[in-house]
């Protein structure tokens, strides 16, 4: 029964507040903008990279050629069959992404994810338009006028100039970059080019300029696996409360009074600078992508009021814990930063510090035993890997005819493969099959035991081949033999075995 009183909906969802990171200066900040911008060069000049490989193959560095099936990479050529390669690399920067996060968090959010670049790269466009943090919420508050037209079209124009640019980047790695270019600004690119370039545009521009954050914490299962990847001896970014708390806004008049009080002036630095708009203060939190833009704007401030930098740093929980329990007043169970300062103000020497022994422990150690193990053997099965192969297919119907002189002729299909970019003359011939002699299609001259087959630059050549056997040599049933392709010139060689068909 209604009570008369109007109840107010239940909030299952908070609407998004946009978040305004300021810009912060600082060691960490200096390597993201490095990591930045070698990330970005990487990505962006890659496929104008030339690397001669000779006449019959195509000069770009890196390329994904799928039309005719290649990969790539500098001196490195994959065929579909060695798709093997690209799963190893796949698995070796899996394993390397869980060695990074057990050592030092979610460093890979912080400075090296494609959203948390673009993002930085977007924030650096709004910012030089737009001004820092206190002057893009002044202007986001502001009412329309042409100043905030101006530049709001400035910012969401160079926005999509980048989106635009990071669309068409990624598609030169699938073609000759140059005459792709010259394909899509007159009009002449296949249609599947110019909507690969729409949809990474559009990508672009949303996540890095819009959604930001909101796909670090919605999109990306990532903050949800890290927790399994770390353990009390990873580095992550640590609010120092044992040292920071009680906070206080007036640190003067706190030591005037004699009130215990924390390194923490409560100024709200590291909030402001945070592009995930979190309170480290508040613990660890699966927001938090560990870019340590918090550390440099505490320990400016640190740097101004003169107390040690450090207040926020990259700490284990085995050393925070530690460290809490030498801060907790043991009769009142409350935090006295007191306690881990002496008589002169200085940090006692129980006080755990950072100790790069943390990197050793077996958790660490496995992951880099198992990745280097994936390397060596990657680059092994690269080293010895095979350039040239055969393939034989035995006729089904009829598997043999008798000739009219009492011979016996079984047909083959037979495919040679040159992974190389160029042309070969291959040796083909049979072992293990006495009397025998073959017939090459396409190939001119009588049947001998052996036949020289060219092959194209990165070709397969297929052939009809025809094996008879004289009746004085024929065994009935089955009888296995193989066929050789041998490369004369560089002596490699590939072998095939496969049977003899003749009745019973």
């Amino acid at each position: 029964m209604s009570d008369g009183i109007a109840k107010e909906p239940i909030q299952l969802y908070e609407a998004r507040k946009k978040i305004h990171p300021k810009r912060a200066t600082g060691s960490f900040r200096r390597f993201k903008w490095i990591v930045m911008a070698i990330t970005l060069a990487i990505y962006y000049i890659t496929p104008w990279l030339r690397w001669d490989r000779g006449e019959f193959a195509p000069d770009q560095a890196v390329l994904i050629d799928i039309a005719n099936r290649r990969f790539y990479a500098f001196f490195i050529e994959i065929w579909p069959q060695e798709f093997y390669f690209v799963a190893g690399m796949l698995v070796m920067a899996g394993i390397g992404l869980f060695l990074v996060t057990s050592v030092v968090g979610r460093a890979w959010c912080g400075y090296t994810c494609p959203q948390t670049v673009w993002t930085d790269l977007f924030l650096v466009v709004e910012r030089y338009f737009e001004g820092d943090r206190n002057a893009r919420i002044k202007l986001d508050k502001a009412p329309w006028s042409f100043d905030k037209l101006r530049k709001r079209v400035l910012k969401h124009t160079t926005w999509l100039i980048i989106a635009v640019a990071t669309g068409g980047a990624w598609i030169f790695y699938f073609a000759d970059a140059p005459t792709l270019l010259r394909d899509l600004v007159t009009g002449q690119a296949h249609y599947v080019a110019y909507a690969t370039v729409a949809v990474l545009t559009t990508t672009t521009y949303v996540f890095g300029g819009h959604m930001r954050e909101q796909v670090c914490n919605y999109m990306c299962p990532w903050p949800r696996i890290q927790a399994a990847m770390l353990d009390e001896d990873s580095l992550v970014v640590t609010y120092n409360d044992w040292r920071g708390e009680p906070r206080t806004h007036g640190t003067k008049k706190a030591e005037a009074s004699g009130e215990a009080h924390g390194d923490c002036i409560d100024c709200n630095a590291c909030v402001v600078v945070c592009p995930a708009g979190i309170d480290i203060r508040d613990g660890q939190q699966m927001e938090c992508i560990t870019c340590a833009l918090c550390i440099d704007a505490c320990d400016d401030i640190m740097g101004k009021i003169g107390r040690p930098t450090g207040l926020i740093s990259y700490s284990t929980l085995n050393d925070y814990n530690a460290n809490m329990a030498l801060a907790t007043d043991p009769e009142s169970a409350t935090l006295n930063p007191d306690l881990v300062r002496d008589k002169d103000g200085k940090f006692v020497d129980a006080i755990k510090h950072f100790d790069w022994r943390i990197f050793l422990r077996p958790r660490t150690l496995l992951y880099f035993f198992i990745w280097v193990s994936l390397g060596l053997a990657l680059l092994f099965a690269l080293s010895q890997r095979d350039r040239m192969t055969i393939s034989i297919q035995h006729d089904r119907n009829p598997v043999f005819v008798t000739l009219k002189d009492g011979s016996i002729r079984n047909g083959y299909n037979v495919k040679i493969l040159n992974m190389i970019p160029e042309k070969r003359l291959i040796h083909l011939s049979v072992e293990g099959l006495e009397g025998a002699v073959m017939t090459v299609s396409d190939i001119e001259g009588a049947p001998a035991s052996f036949a020289t087959v060219p092959v194209d630059p990165d070709q397969v050549r297929s052939l009809r081949v025809f094996v008879r056997q004289s009746p004085e040599n024929i065994k009935s049933g089955q009888t296995p033999f193989s066929f050789i392709a041998t490369d004369q010139q560089s002596n490699e060689v590939d072998t095939y075995s496969t049977v003899f068909d003749a009745p019973e």
